[in-house]
């Protein structure tokens, strides 16, 4: 094993994996993280020449194809809508009324909940995971102006959901 090989991956790890784990936790059950990152670096430690300088996205893209093919499409979906749930019960941070915080934090559940599952990925990679519309497009797999299409129509979408949930009020 050459020193160099070692040194690239140990710095990649470190630099990585935190935020790695916690794009994963959002996605699988808990039991299953430390499995899903595990493979993860597996992968990158059999292609490390192949990854980017900027290796963040390649990472997400590689948890991303490892969750799919470990996890059925129902199982993901599950736990994503558990999470939803969990966000929607916590407290708002500022609310004119604890009434009103909690009915727009169930619109919102009821809203998301009726996002497709492509739909939901899009937003999430953004306001969830943090990335660019760059990272994210590469995550995907896709052109960045065809994630920023994907990802306007999802938003656009969502708030179309929320307003006829709330009669049109805000």
């Amino acid at each position: 094993m050459k020193a160099g090989k070692r040194a690239r991956f140990e710095e990649l790890y470190w630099r990585h994996h935190r935020e790695l784990a916690a794009f994963i936790r959002r996605r699988v059950p808990p039991d299953a993280v430390e499995d899903v990152l595990a493979e993860v670096f597996v992968v990158a430690w059999r292609r490390l020449s192949d990854i980017p300088v900027e290796a963040r996205a390649w990472l997400y893209g590689v948890a991303r194809n490892v969750i799919r093919n470990t996890y059925r499409a129902e199982a993901r979906q599950r736990a994503l809508h558990v999470r939803i749930a969990e966000e929607a019960g916590s407290a708002p941070a500022h609310t004119d009324g604890f009434d009103d915080a909690i009915a727009s934090r169930t619109d919102l559940g009821r809203a998301w909940n009726q996002l497709s599952e492509t739909e939901q990925e899009v937003i999430a990679l953004v306001a969830w995971d943090g990335l660019s519309n760059a990272e994210s497009a590469q995550v995907l797999g896709v052109t960045t102006s065809a994630f920023a299409v994907r990802l306007f129509r999802a938003r656009r979408r969502l708030l179309h959901l929320l307003e006829r949930s709330t009669g049109g009020a805000r």
